[in-house]
Parts: structure tokens; C-alpha cells; sequence
């Protein structure tokens, strides 16, 4: 438990489910008031609001989609109109799809740095506008990848994205920090949640992922969500500009591994 975070109001986009959902939980469980974005109602934020009052949290819930300029704006005026301001912003919204780079179509392409890159700039700008203005020393967390430095053949919209997101993340950590507002990024590796959970239950796809992490093992929501609140919270006070690696060590060349090479 973190004491700084008790009452602090987080902005969660993308916090439906997956790896938004157990940050939403676990600031829940730091008693914190969370801002639940979700981009259609066929997510069921309702249970997910239950669970944070649960803990001793408040929650609410707002649609939205990140890419879209007014429905940001929207998103950051409900969080100020229900819970009185905006202390925490966490840009965790994201896609991917695969397909051959050389078959990419340009709307697929746009679509998803609108979403990863564009999304993520105008949910930091919006809440930089907000924190400055009111003299808030917020903290604002964007959701990276390992792909913002390991290369992901099939897959090069979404690597642009996140190489993308961790530039942003690094020049903004820098301009805003004589206003005391730090700007992080969390760059999760291999992480079982519904959108690829199928995958991970195939015991060989599985173990070819494993292969690739030191460690040996896929990680889960809530190890993500254990890194939010750290950077979120008094403790990570003189942290900023960090890209944070949480991979189970993916990122390490693990094809050395024993020597090789």
C-alpha cells in the first residue's frame, strides 16, 4: 500500500479490461478514486467499479475514444466534475494487428498510431493542460512496449507506435518538469490478458514465448499494475523520463543466453 495514493484521482483509458482492468483494480486496493475509460459497452465496467469500492476506492466510469480530440477533453472534464481534479494519468489504451508490412493498408497503419501515439499525446496534453493550470504535481503514465526497442517483424505500425511513445515520453518528462509533473512510461513484455489469452493457452506457442523471456514465464495484469502505482505514488518522487521495463527480462538478448553467441 502506497499512503500518497489514498484519495488521488487516476484517469485509466482503456481500463475495461486486460491490463487497464488490473491497474484499475489495484489503485482500487490503494483506495484511490479511478476515472474508468472504455471505448464500448460491451466491456462490463460496472463489476470492475464494484470491485474498487470493494476495497475502499471510488470509481466511475466514462466512454470515450482515445483517438478522438473531444472525447479526451470529455474524458478529463468528467474526472474533475466528479472527483474535483486530475492527479494521475495513465494513456493505456492501445491495438494490434499483424500483417505483412508489404500488405499494410494505410488505414490500418493510421488506425493504430491513432490509437497508440496519438491517443497517448492527446490524453498527456490534455492532462499537462489541467495540471499546469491548477498547479498539480501529477504524474502521468503512458503504456509502452518491449517494441520500443526490440524490432517486431509483421507487426510495424504497432513498433512505431510505441518507439513513438517513448520519445514522447522522454521529451515531455523534460519540459514538464519545472512544473513538478512526472511523465514515465511502463513497457510490459509478454502479458496474459484476453487479447491474447487463446495464444498462451496453446502449450506450444506458449513455451515459444518462454523461450524468449529469462525469467520463463508469462506475466500477468497485476505485475503491471504493481509498476503504476510505484511510479504513481511519493516513492517514485524523483523518478522521470524512465521507460520501465517489466518483461521477465525479454529485453536482455536472451539468445545469449549460456554463453551462445
Amino acid at each position: 500500500m502506497y499512503d500518497s495514493l489514498k484519495d488521488k484521482v487516476v484517469l485509466i483509458t482503456g481500463a475495461a479490461s486486460g491490463l487497464g482492468r488490473g491497474m484499475a483494480e489495484r489503485f482500487g486496493k490503494e483506495q484511490a478514486k479511478v476515472v474508468i475509460n472504455y471505448h464500448s459497452d460491451k466491456h462490463d465496467y460496472n463489476t470492475i467499479i464494484d470491485t474498487i469500492k470493494s476495497y475502499g476506492g471510488d470509481a466511475a466510469a466514462v466512454q470515450g475514444d482515445v483517438s478522438n480530440e473531444e472525447d479526451v477533453k470529455k474524458m478529463i472534464d468528467f474526472a474533475v466534475e466528479t472527483f474535483g481534479s486530475l492527479d494521475v494519468m495513465i494513456n493505456n489504451a492501445g491495438m494490434e494487428n499483424q500483417v505483412e508490412s508489404h500488405q499494410l493498408s494505410l488505414e490500418d497503419w493510421q488506425k493504430v498510431i491513432d490509437i497508440n501515439l496519438t491517443g497517448a499525446f492527446l490524453g498527456s496534453r490534455e492532462a499537462l493542460k489541467y495540471m499546469v493550470e491548477n498547479n498539480i504535481k501529477g504524474s502521468i503514465i503512458n503504456m509502452s512496449s518491449v517494441h520500443d526497442r526490440i524490432p517486431w517483424p509483421q507487426f510495424v505500425h504497432y513498433a512505431a507506435s510505441k518507439g513513438g511513445v517513448k520519445l514522447m515520453t522522454e521529451t515531455l518528462a523534460m519540459e514538464y518538469a519545472p512544473h513538478g509533473i512526472r511523465v514515465n512510461s511502463i513497457c510490459p513484455g509478454a502479458i496474459k490478458t484476453p487479447i491474447n489469452a487463446e495464444k498462451f493457452d496453446d502449450p506450444e506457442q506458449r513455451k515459444q514465448v518462454e523461450d524468449m523471456i529469462p525469467l520463463g514465464k508469462i506475466g500477468n495484469p497485476e505485475q503491471i499494475a504493481a509498476c503504476a502505482v510505484w511510479l504513481a505514488s511519493d516513492e517514485a518522487s524523483y523518478v522521470t523520463g524512465l521507460s520501465l521495463y517489466a518483461d521477465g527480462g525479454m529485453t536482455l538478448y536472451p539468445s545469449f543466453q549460456g554463453g551462445k553467441g
